[in-house]
């Protein structure tokens, strides 16, 4: 297919605003907060990826629940295929993508769990049904029939009719502690802007650097 678009009225390639930022956090936010009022789903989804001990990638999407200058969270099995690669390699990368505004996130970094009082306090805000469920799952195992796990749903909401449903002694969750944050926006003619904020450690400076599309 043919661009039409005219390269006499193509915008300049410096936007002067995000490009301009000296810190990755504060522009993630705004951009968070952007996406929030025009992603018609799920603005906080992020594809999580990680390495299997066979060495080939797996990625997934998954919920951001959480995000400080710490890392970035979100909750899971612990005996899920995620929870377990990463116990054994606890490296990973996330993609933020917001078509609606046409940009993503990319995001790479050690891991590390999550206190408990941090899981507990996150458990009790789901609504029960999905309280129920993280009982009931037994995430990532090969399930015989849908009608097997309906029926562990209701043993599960059988014991807990009345009263708070306690967080699973498998269920937690991780932060990822970023070393590299890159800020991708689309331009016409694929002239598109990227920054990427990179640091060595946790606690460091940040560096900047403008890449080529």
């Amino acid at each position: 297919m043919t661009d039409t678009t005219s390269m006499k009225h193509q915008t300049p390639l410096t936007s002067g605003d995000f490009t301009a930022a000296d810190e990755p956090f504060a522009l993630f936010e705004a951009w968070l907060n952007e996406a929030t009022k025009s992603e018609p789903n799920d603005p906080n989804a992020m594809a999580l990826a990680t390495v299997g001990p066979d060495g080939l990638p797996d990625v997934r999407m998954v919920l951001m629940k959480g995000f400080d200058t710490e890392g970035f969270v979100f909750y899971s099995h612990i005996a899920s295929q995620k929870g377990r690669e990463l116990a054994a390699n606890p490296k990973a990368a996330l993609l933020f993508h917001w078509k609606s505004l046409r940009r993503q996130v990319r995001i790479r970094g050690n891991v590390t769990p999550v206190t408990d009082t941090e899981a507990d306090a996150y458990f009790a805000t789901r609504p029960k049904q999905a309280q129920i469920g993280a009982w009931a799952s037994k995430q990532s195992q090969e399930l015989e029939s849908r009608f097997a796990f309906e029926q562990a749903i209701a043993k599960v909401a059988a014991r807990y009719v009345i009263g708070e449903v306690p967080r699973p002694p498998g269920w937690s969750g991780w932060r990822i502690t970023p070393l590299r944050i890159e800020f991708w926006h689309d331009r016409p003619f694929r002239l598109h802007d990227r920054i990427e904020f990179r640091r060595d450690a946790a606690g460091q400076k940040w560096s900047k650097a403008r890449m080529y599309p």
